[in-house]
């Protein structure tokens, strides 16, 4: 049995809750509670801002008075679910009880006197006199606030080293079943090493899968994707491996291809430890380096301080830092594959930069002595030069490297030398072997260059750190796979040394695939089509229940469950339509909320589609997947509604934060749905699924609808206010 680890947020269906020495249940219950009580959490403290700000001598209204104290309750309900998840934490580590004991504490009482504090919902009546409240108290609501803040930020930090050991102990305990497996020499023994084995990499895909989504910083959650992605491939390679050694006990090639499934597997393990603990190995290379992307970025910045100091640097320093972003270019016109008319074109543009480089330091020089306005503009003219001849630069080398990655795809799509690896192996041929071992280390060769030319012009750092992790699995996989053709050749009958060759070829060809959609990514970031994302496909294998949706790879819906799911689709359709009517409504199209609001609609059209046997979505998997990023893209669209918030007076700024209040845990709820184990109720779970995301566009809708009426409003007081100031525009 092979143990499932999907690269982000997932694994098996029962995976070991409360497992282990500690027999803490962290890992798959309290912390999702934890992060999901904490999420909404966080909004409130942005009403409970509102609060303290409210006017004293605003006109206190029936439904002003109703809207306050209905925020003061939520934010106690929400403080008692926290202080409850918190105290479950707590009685599972005795290390941090006390500590966590008493920021609970704090927090219920904080949650508890804003409750008290808004209870106004009678203020307008004669008995009320005498009341304390947040209109008569209102240092007493910052205190309460400031506590309530501070409170559950302990929690919050103390929870987050528990995770952190939680993954280190289960590291650790992979690793030591690990050490078990190298030195097992029966199969019986084998077997049942290995079951735990799959059981703790399962514990493990929870607890990583969980850091993950959890990570603000996109650059460690691709580094945290690329190492899960190895894992999960690694775990099914180590079954076929070690199961070949020991049915070949004195087969060298056997030994050097499990040796290099353990080897890769510990690395991937040390790197989740790395990026969890923020601890980095002495003498790690920044991947930002090396990217010609990037050096261009920094040096325009550094040429365009000059336009407001012109003494900010030296002149050494730019022709330096151009120097080492041309170096770089090297890696173009030194590949063998580049063509002839693109090597004379960055060479050009290379010779052209450097010109325009001594000719703007010449301008500079003249600027620092003579404080002209000719000069002034000169200096800006030749600015504009070497800027635009990096745009340029950076066009040729994006045209080059995705050049040579599509004929290189296209060229390698059939699979043919690994065909041929496996026909000669089950034939016995070693001169076949050594032919066809010839062509795929050249063919591996390549696409590790391409995949180098790709990092140089991906455009972000998760994106490079993809192409990173694309070389590396090229580069060790195609040595594996040569070292089972090797196995299978020498013992041609063996369903085994078959079944494992199979397995490497199939990495490969995965990775083949990967790459595609990396550089479908790529294009779309250098193109400005960044917010089209076709679904968030970066990092390797985004789905964040892999094991869960294993079962679900060719499953569709039969005919009876497609009856089913067009009901309720019917109403998810026209709430698309709603939603584009209100989008369509925005006269600034760029807007945020807009943009965010569009992704929805048409992500929820894809599902409308797929509820009638339609459209681009074909399998269950697709459609989780889907909805795993839709639920982003609604917490994200919350995100950019919260901040418009901030720009409105009291009233209206409540009004919204209520609206919000109502979306926030409809996004949490189908990701909690999407993270639950199937246990063999697929069409409950998309039912489910479905269903949350109907409810999450009908909110949508009245979102989109009220903040269009505030900004609106707004824009219309900004101008009344201008235009009547005695009378005057």
């Amino acid at each position: 049995m092979a143990a499932s680890l999907g690269p982000a947020g997932g694994g098996g269906a029962g995976a070991a809750h409360g497992s282990g020495p500690s027999g803490f249940a962290f890992d798959s219950g309290l912390e999702i509670k934890t992060r999901s009580v904490e999420q909404t959490l966080l909004p409130l403290v942005s009403q409970i801002t509102t609060l303290i700000n409210h006017k004293d001598n605003t006109k206190k209204s029936d439904k002003t008075l109703q809207a306050i104290q209905r925020v003061g309750q939520a934010v106690n309900l929400a403080v008692g679910r926290f202080v409850k998840v918190g105290e479950a934490i707590a009685d599972e580590n005795w290390d941090l009880k006390e500590e966590i004991k008493i920021a609970c504490i704090e927090a219920k009482q904080a949650g508890e006197t804003i409750a008290a504090l808004t209870d106004v919902s009678s203020l307008n009546r004669p008995e009320s006199d005498g009341q304390i409240t947040i209109f008569t108290d209102k240092t007493g609501v910052i205190k309460a606030a400031r506590l309530l803040l501070s409170s559950v930020t302990r929690v919050l930090l103390l929870a987050d080293r528990v995770v952190i050991k939680q993954i280190i102990r289960s590291r650790n305990k992979v690793l030591a079943t690990m050490e078990r497996l190298e030195k097992v020499n029966s199969f019986q023994e084998f077997v049942q090493i290995f079951s735990q084995f799959g059981n703790e990499m399962v514990e493990f895909a929870h607890l990583t899968g969980d850091r993950q989504n959890d990570l603000k910083d996109e650059k460690k959650k691709a580094k945290m994707a690329a190492a899960r992605s190895v894992l999960e491939k690694c775990t099914m390679m180590l079954l076929t491996a070690s199961k070949t050694c020991l049915r070949h006990p004195n087969c060298e090639s056997a030994h050097k291809n499990k040796e290099g499934v353990f080897d890769r597997m510990k690395v991937a393990l040390d790197k989740v430890i790395e990026i969890v603990t923020e601890c980095k190995p002495n003498g790690e290379n920044d991947i930002s380096s090396i990217s010609i992307f990037t050096g261009i970025k920094e040096f325009k910045m550094n040429i365009e301080t000059l336009r407001e100091n012109l003494y900010f640097q030296s002149k050494e320093t730019l022709s330096a830092m151009l120097e080492a972003l041309l170096e770089r270019t090297e890696d173009f016109t030194d590949c063998a594959y580049t063509s002839h008319e693109h090597r004379e074109r960055i060479l050009e543009l290379s010779a052209q930069a450097r010109t325009e480089l001594q000719q703007l330091i010449s301008v500079w020089i003249q600027a620092q002595s003579r404080k002209t306005k000719s000069i002034a503009e000169e200096l800006e003219l030749t600015i504009l030069k070497i800027s635009h001849n990096l745009n340029e630069l950076k066009k040729e080398l994006h045209s080059t490297a995705a050049q040579l990655a599509a004929d290189l795809l296209k060229y390698h799509a059939d699979h043919v030398v690994l065909k041929a690896l496996k026909l000669t192996g089950v034939e016995g041929n070693l001169e076949g072997l050594a032919e066809y071992a010839c062509k795929l280390s050249e063919q591996k060769e390549r696409l590790v260059e391409t995949c180098r030319l790709l990092r140089h012009v991906s455009g972000t750092e998760p994106l490079e750190i993809t192409c990173l992790h694309a070389e590396e699995t090229f580069q060790v996989t195609g040595q594996q796979i040569i070292s089972a053709a090797e196995t299978l050749t020498l013992h041609p009958s063996s369903k085994i040394a078959k079944e494992n060759l199979d397995v490497f070829c199939e990495a490969w060809e995965s990775q083949i695939s990967d790459m595609s959609i990396l550089l479908r990514e790529i294009n779309d970031v250098f193109e400005g089509r960044r917010g089209e994302k076709y679904g968030y496909l970066s990092l390797p294998k985004p789905m964040k229940n892999s094991a869960n949706l294993r079962s679900l790879k060719a499953d569709k819906p039969d005919s009876e469950e497609q009856a089913k799911i067009a009901k309720l689709g019917l109403k998810l359709g026209l709430l698309t339509s709603d939603a584009n009517c209100e989008i369509e409504k925005w006269e600034d199209q760029e807007n945020e909320m807009v943009l965010s609001g569009r992704n929805m609609s048409s992500m929820a059209y894809s599902l409308y589609l797929f509820t009638r046997g339609e459209g681009p979505l074909k399998t269950y998997q697709d459609l989780i997947h889907q909805l795993e990023v839709f639920a982003e893209e609604g917490l994200k669209l919350a995100s950019s509604v919260q901040a418009f918030s901030k720009q409105l007076k009291d009233d209206d700024k409540l009004m919204l934060l209520l609206e919000i209040n109502k979306f926030v845990p409809l996004c949490h709820q189908l990701q909690t749905i999407i993270k639950t184990p199937l246990q063999n109720q697929v069409f409950l779970k998309v039912d489910k699924c479905i269903t949350k995301a109907r409810s999450m566009m009908a909110v949508l809708v009245q979102l989109l609808s009220l903040c269009y009426k505030l900004l609106k409003k707004m824009e219309n007081s900004r101008w009344v206010s201008v235009t009547t100031v005695d009378g005057k525009t």
